[in-house]
């Protein structure tokens, strides 16, 4: 749909349309009628439209720290479950949020694996994307910039749990959470 198209079909001028869509003007800070009038014309929901602006996304680190202490609190099984009952994977996927979904993915068909539990296929068009750069834990970067030698990245390549790494993401640790 053009901007032009949705100006005309939602009643909002062409100018506020145009600005949202620019990101010029923030949809949230718009009044709940021009919200509402788009969100018509889209076919969703008022908070469905809103949500994306109200999420904040932090530090890939923090997100498998994160990670990593609810799969210890909730334990394997049931952590496989919350996640895929949320459908958690699918809407970072849609955010955008490719390092963070492929991440749940890859704890998802890892925890899989260790417990015999038979792999999802709902997410079988993700499991055939990867991310453009490999993603390496920020301490392992560090290192490698402080000595000035990539062996250490190679090294962790090489020890990172084949889940993770068919994502690009370099992943050897995932239990040894303080």
């Amino acid at each position: 749909m053009t901007i032009y198209q949705l100006a005309k079909e939602s009643g909002i001028p062409y100018a506020t349309a145009n600005d949202i869509c620019n990101g010029k003007t923030r949809l949230e800070k718009c009044t709940a009628e021009t919200v509402y009038k788009i969100a018509r014309t889209l076919n969703t929901s008022m908070e469905e439209l809103l949500a994306p602006c109200f999420f904040q996304r932090s530090s890939f680190e923090n997100f498998k720290s994160a990670i990593c202490h609810k799969v210890k609190e909730m334990g394997d099984i049931d952590f496989i479950i919350d996640t895929l009952e949320s459908d958690a994977i699918r809407t970072y996927y849609n955010r955008k949020w490719y390092p963070e979904s492929l991440y749940l993915l890859a704890m998802v068909d890892y925890l899989s694996r260790l417990n015999d539990v038979p792999i999802n296929s709902e997410y079988d068009d993700l499991r055939r994307r990867k991310l453009e750069k490999t993603v390496y834990p920020s301490s392992l970067r560090a290192m490698s910039v402080a000595v000035k030698d990539n062996t250490v990245l190679k090294e962790a390549e090489k020890a990172a749990i084949p889940e993770f790494l068919r994502f690009n993401i370099v992943e050897s640790e995932v239990r040894n959470v303080v």
